[in-house]
Formats: structure tokens, sequence, C-alpha cells
């Protein structure tokens, strides 16, 4: 095996400098494609997917423990692993676990040398560097990256091309389709082309979100899989084992990837249905042997499991929402698991009646209840009327509820005097230099960012902003030069040694 071993300082715009040492491999000697899916990989065919504050150490080590081959880490904003050490070691580097592999670290980045500089931190912690091109939230959409790339073919070819030169480890790309099957395929083939050496397809386009998610297409993905020569991974309908084989029988993919129906069953791959509170109990077992664990993560991890259940049993909802710690959420499960065990022990006829295949208490998927047309009410069709083009105003002038959206009301209420009308908002003045609010006591007019620049440059004070530069020299040239003043007043040459002198 070939390979260099340099020492190299990491720059990014305005951000310290990244010191560390890398070691540049050869390409020749790193698996690629097939290989890399066969021998690093192990053929992995059950995939857990990236998931934004859900595909944590824990749950990864729960969906192995029942047959998950593969796990991604949640998505990672390359921006920030480079210039934030916590970041770094609270999101990959203090979850390092032998029980843990194979493992691929996702990105999501919009600069080429960004995500190298990320991707060489991470590259010793996984066995891919997997770069986001599928995520259609409104955060990505104002980051610019995720599925909100998927246009920028150029960009995406200069990313994935420099990543395969440099990175010492495959990169891979998760996408989502365009409604074109045409263009998906050209659109596979230039990131294989570029370097990508295995890809996911989720088989939605960016608008199939939220209410409008819909059904996935796995005919995309099929076409995508006989136009490429790198293994392929399916995402989209995946809710039983089941779904996994025929996917895969219809698509000729190797693995298939599962998000929403691996967090309300994390057996999903055993094809098996466990009660509910079985789950959590073995769930909160391994956020306790393998700390630390954020409590937003365990908690949502649990209300995703209980989802149908606590629609029977309401008042855990509120119990759950209120825990203060991993033990609080074990004494709710405790509570759940009784219930239902009271419930089960009844004759079949007694259950309380649901729509779902199975009983509420078993691990089961969620489906989406589908959009509804606006042109019903009720079920019913609703009589036509002459379209009339009028925007919703965002406040009545008598400043009924019924104008506002459910967030607004929810904030109403907690807050009855919360106003939403924007002309009486206070209104700021903004900061001179860079249009922030400005401090309103600051000497200087200015925010406090701008305000702390020119007062340590000036050496001056602030009292609006506590700043305290002037008052500080002053302080340590009596202290170490005998006052360094004339006549009651500071030497500037003193005071500015003073400052900016290290000593």
């Amino acid at each position: 095996m070939y390979f260099t071993v340099t020492h190299t300082i990491v720059h990014v715009p305005h951000r310290p400098a990244v010191c560390g040492w890398i070691i540049t491999y050869c390409s020749m000697t790193k698996p690629r494609g097939f290989e890399f899916w066969r021998s690093t990989l192990k053929g992995a065919r059950y995939v857990v997917a990236p998931m934004v504050d859900q595909s944590e150490l824990a749950w990864r080590l729960l969906s192995r423990r029942h047959g998950a081959e593969l796990c991604y880490t949640p998505m990672l904003h390359a921006q920030v692993f480079v210039r934030d050490a916590n970041y770094r070691r609270e999101n990959l580097y203090s979850e390092v676990n032998q029980e843990d592999r194979p493992l691929i670290a996702q990105f999501c980045a919009n600069d080429p040398e960004v995500f190298i500089q990320a991707a060489l931190l991470a590259q010793d912690y996984c066995d891919a560097i997997d770069l986001n091109l599928g995520c259609p939230q409104m955060i990505a959409k104002r980051g610019h990256y995720g599925v909100f790339l998927q246009d920028e073919w150029d960009l995406l070819e200069k990313m994935i091309k420099l990543a395969d030169e440099k990175l010492a480890v495959p990169i891979t790309c998760k996408i989502r389709v365009f409604p074109e099957i045409e263009k998906t395929v050209k659109y596979a083939k230039v990131l294989e082309k570029a370097g990508c050496q295995l890809l996911t397809v989720h088989g939605r386009t960016k608008d199939q979100k939220g209410a409008l998610t819909g059904i996935a297409s796995w005919k995309h993905i099929k076409a995508v899989r006989e136009a490429v020569n790198i293994p392929v991974f399916a995402n989209g309908n995946i809710q039983h084992l089941s779904d996994v084989q025929r996917c895969m029988e219809e698509t000729g993919v190797q693995g298939v990837m599962s998000a929403e129906g691996n967090l309300h069953n994390p057996a999903l791959f055993e094809g098996c249905s466990p009660p509910v509170w079985e789950m959590a109990e073995e769930y909160l077992e391994v956020v306790e042997k393998h700390p630390p664990c954020s409590l937003s993560y365990v908690r949502a991890h649990i209300f995703k499991l209980w989802h149908h259940t606590l629609q029977i049993h309401q008042d855990l909802r509120e119990e759950l929402a209120k825990a203060k710690n991993v033990a609080g959420i074990a004494e709710v499960n405790r509570q759940l698991k009784q219930r239902c065990q009271e419930e089960m022990a009844k004759d079949e006829s007694e259950w309380t009646r649901t729509d779902l295949p199975f009983p509420h208490w078993i691990c089961q998927p969620y489906v989406r209840p589908p959009p509804k047309d606006p042109n019903t009410e009720n079920g019913q069709k609703a009589p036509e009327t002459k379209a009339v083009s009028v925007k919703r105003a965002l406040e009545d002038s008598d400043g009924s509820n019924d104008s506002l959206s459910k967030n607004k009301q929810k904030k109403k209420a907690r807050n009855p005097n919360k106003n939403f009308c924007p002309e009486l908002k206070p209104k700021y003045i903004k900061c001179e230099q860079c249009g922030n609010p400005k401090g309103n006591k600051c000497v200087f007019s200015l925010c406090r960012g701008c305000c702390k620049r020119k007062a340590f440059k000036e050496v001056a004070d602030c009292p609006g902003h506590g700043l305290r530069f002037k008052t500080k020299a002053l302080k340590q040239c009596n202290s170490d030069t005998g006052g360094g003043q004339s006549n009651g007043k500071p030497n500037s040459q003193t005071v500015s040694t003073a400052v900016h002198d290290p000593l």
C-alpha cells in the first residue's frame, strides 16, 4: 500500500486554522464500487438512514441488535464541523464504538474546500463519507445544500471529484429523483463519473415532503440501478421486512435504507413487531450504557415508538414531555407497560378499537394521511363557488385568533399580550456597520459585536455593553509602569502596549 504523510494546516475563510496530520492515500489503494460494498460494508443490505438528531450512537446500536447491517451518522454540517471542536467531539469523536461498524458519516456542504476539510477530519472515524443531496427541508433551502444542489451539476462534480482524490475512504451520495426518469439517470451518471462509489436513491422528488410525501417511485430507482456500475441503495416505501424484499426484487438494488419505518419499529429488519415498551426498555438500557445522549433525542425516539399508544393514553404524553431525565422516562414507560398489559389481559373484544393492523401497543409504521382536497368539506364535495383571489390577512383589526396560524395561536395562548402585527412591533435602530440592532446605550451607536471590535482597536470603554478596555489598560499601566500618566491622563502609547502586548 502506497501513501504519503503530510502535516497540513486546514484553512477556512474567517476561521481559525485547523492543524493536524493527514494521510493521503493513492486512489488505487482504497476499495471502489462493488469491492467497497462487499469488503468494507460487508455486503450490507439492511441500512439505517442518516436522520438529524435521531440516528445517534444509541439508536444505531439498538438497530444493529435487530438486523441493521449498516448505519449512517446524523447529517453533519461541514462548515460547523471544521470550525467547532466541540461539535466534532459531540457528534462523531465521542461516539466511536467498535460495535458501530460499518459506519458512514454524512455531511451537508456547498463548498468543495470546506467539504474536503470536514471529511479529512472525519475519515478516521468512519468507513466512508456521504454527501447529502437529498434533504428537502426549508433549512436546507436557506443554507443552500441537500436537494437544493441537484441542479448544480458542475459544483457537485467538483466536490465529489476532489473528495475521491483527497480522501482515504470512499465518497458516496444520497439523492432524490427528478420527476423525469431520464434526467434522474443522467444525474446519477454524472455523480458516478465524478467518483461516487455508492449511490442511495430516495424515490421522491424535492417537493414530496410533509403532507405531500406520497409514494416513492421505485421505477426511478430501478432505472438508475440499471444505468450505473456502482452499488445502489433504495430509499422509500419501506414499512415492513416484506417491503424490503419486494423492493430488492423489483429494482435490483444492493440494499434498502429505512428512516421512518426504523424509527417506529427498530426491529423492522428482523421481520418482527415487538411491544413498544420492550423496544423502549432496550433503547433506554443502551442509552445508559453509552452516555452521553441528549435527553431531547431520547424523548423524540420514545414519542415515535409510542405514537399509536399515546393516541389512547394521552395523559402519558404530558408525563413524557415533563420527564427530566432517563429515569423519569423509564418510569413513564413502566406505567404505559402496566396499562397495556392490563388491556391485553382482557377479552379481545374489550380491546380499544383502532384502524391499525395490529393492537396499538405493537410497533408498527405510521402512515401519513393524504392531503385534504381543497374542493371537499367533511368528505362531501363542496358547492362550486366563484373563485376570488384574496390573500389571507396576517391579522384582523380586532385581533381575532381565527386569522392566526396554529403556531401563532399557541404562542398567543402562552402569552396573551403577544403581538403579531408588523406595524405595531417595536422598531430597532440599526448598527451603522452591520445592520443588526444597535445597543440602546452604546457610545458608538453599534451592535455589541461591532462595538467590541471598535473599543478594542481604539482602547476605549463602552458602559452600555459592559466593555472596559480603557479602564483595564489604565489599571495595568498603574501596576506595571507606575502610572504611565501625565497630568492625570494616560499615555496613549503605554495604554496601547498594555492592551495589545500579550506579556
